[in-house]
């Protein structure tokens, strides 16, 4: 009776593993569970106390239940029977595609992540890289959009860095959602970004299950709340200027919406230039003819050797910032009044024409886009040395073209940014940041563009060239100009 029990050490470590997981699953886990979430419900009081808009409850909402809720929406439910009696395949087999596209698409929003990692990323990151200017926006325009409305910002896309810079921006007012293409599916990126909100899409996806999908949620976000940022262009543009704008997420957020009904979707259009995107030489690249396609890794690795060429010309001390980068946000358009202005009930996918009036919706918010373009020191001067690529000029005559382009695009209501409110000043920044990659050179005190870069400075010249080729307007969609803050 008194004997000891022996037993392999192999087994005793079996048991104690097992009870050291018992001590953990049940003690510690949940301690620090609660802890977290009391932390996390303190940081979302705190914040919603600040912010214009309210962080909405269905980003607060567990990311299963979003998914639980999306695989088993009435609709959804329609769109998999009529998939199965069309093709033949198996519920289950259909079902779980759905549910596969559902994880892929729905956002794990995280509001430390947001507010405290991305908040502060967003800010050291844009600010060390660029001079940010909000050059203006219409504050009571965008006081007046009510509570119960959805707010969607339709911003222009020339960089990667745009998805930073409006969240930046607009870190004190709202949190942003963004759908985000599949280059950014590779991990660990692809968990940031579904922390901060963000969803992935499928560009050009013919798989109508898939998009059905899509479609649904991006539905529930809108009548949830949620803040969306939408690019109508599709993506990056590769030669500077403004690409035509394509329908698919707006079509998918009007084909469930009410004119008549409590929310209202109001579209808050926001122009962003920059005096150097980092990636130009890259997006230029992308259209010769037979240009392979990047794949998320190897965008991955050649933004890791650009930030890896910048550090050794930092610690070198000659590492200079990309001059300004610049937002301007425009008067909130109301789709309602868009619509009853119209005669247009969206929700009627087979009226005649609609296909037509989606395009001139898009069209719409593209022109309030453009016209709100800030025009930078850099593609003032581009502009002049993309028209007359063979010839030579003084600083002189370089500050009385850029003064006489000025008074030009003024005339035509664009939104000229002037550092430091000064004429010269703009020129000297412009015409430093040219210099410095040479993409104009200097011989004798005279300037004139480098034949190798033609193709770069058309991409910075492209970014105002809408704005040159435009008729004088009777009034401007923004704000005062004068209203700049840094």
């Amino acid at each position: 009776m008194n004997q000891p029990v022996v037993i392999p050490l192999w087994l005793a470590l079996i048991f104690g593993a097992i009870a050291l997981w018992l001590l953990v699953s049940r003690l510690l886990l949940p301690t620090v569970r609660w802890y977290f979430r009391r932390q996390a419900n303190q940081l979302i009081d705190s914040v919603n106390r600040s912010l214009n808009l309210q962080i909405p409850s269905l980003s607060l909402t567990r990311r299963q239940v979003l998914i639980d809720r999306l695989v088993y929406d009435p609709r959804i439910a329609r769109t998999v029977a009529e998939h199965c009696e069309t093709t033949g395949e198996p519920r289950g087999v259909a079902m779980d595609r759905v549910e596969r596209y559902a994880r892929e698409i729905v956002p794990a929003f995280n509001a430390y992540v947001y507010f405290r990692f991305g908040g502060w990323l967003a800010r050291k990151l844009v600010r060390a890289l660029y001079r940010v200017r909000l050059g203006f926006l219409d504050e009571q325009a965008i006081s007046n959009v009510g509570d119960d409305d959805s707010l969607v910002l339709v911003v222009n896309h020339r960089s990667n860095m745009d998805y930073v810079l409006v969240a930046y921006l607009a870190m004190t007012r709202t949190v942003l959602s963004y759908a985000v293409g599949e280059w950014a599916r590779v991990w660990p990126l692809q968990q940031i970004i579904r922390s901060v909100g963000a969803y992935f899409v499928r560009r050009g996806s013919g798989n109508p299950l898939y998009r059905r999908v899509l479609e649904r949620y991006v539905q529930m976000a809108v009548e949830g709340g949620v803040t969306q940022v939408v690019f109508p262009e599709g993506g990056l543009s590769r030669d500077g200027a403004l690409r035509e704008p394509r329908v698919g997420l707006i079509d998918y957020m009007l084909r469930d919406f009410d004119p008549r009904g409590q929310r209202d979707i109001v579209f808050l259009p926001i122009a962003i230039n920059y005096d150097r995107v980092l990636e130009d030489r890259t997006l230029i690249g992308e259209l010769q003819p037979g240009a392979p396609r990047r794949s998320g890794w190897a965008a991955i690795r050649k933004a890791s050797g650009f930030l890896l060429h910048n550090l050794r010309l930092g610690l070198r001390k000659r590492w200079y910032r990309y001059g300004y980068a610049c937002a301007n946000f425009g008067r909130p358009v109301s789709l309602r009044a868009y619509l009853a202005e119209r005669d247009w009930d969206p929700r009627d996918l087979q009226a005649p024409g609609r296909a037509t009036r989606l395009v001139e919706l898009a069209e719409h918010l593209m022109r309030e886009v453009g016209m709100l373009m800030p025009v930078l020191p850099v593609s003032l001067i581009a502009s002049l040395f993309d028209e007359r690529p063979d010839e030579s000029f003084s600083v002189e005559e370089i500050r009385a073209s850029a003064r006489a382009r000025q008074q030009t695009l003024m005339s035509r209501n664009a939104q000229v940014y002037l550092p430091r409110q000064s004429d010269d000043y703009a020129v000297d920044v412009g015409l430093r940041m040219l210099r410095l990659r040479r993409i104009v050179l200097e011989d004798a005190g005279c300037f004139r563009a480098n034949p190798d870069e033609a193709k770069l400075i058309a991409y910075y010249a492209n970014a105002i060239a809408h704005l040159r080729d435009s008729q004088p307007e009777a009034e401007t969609t923004a704000a005062d100009p004068q209203r700049a803050m840094s």
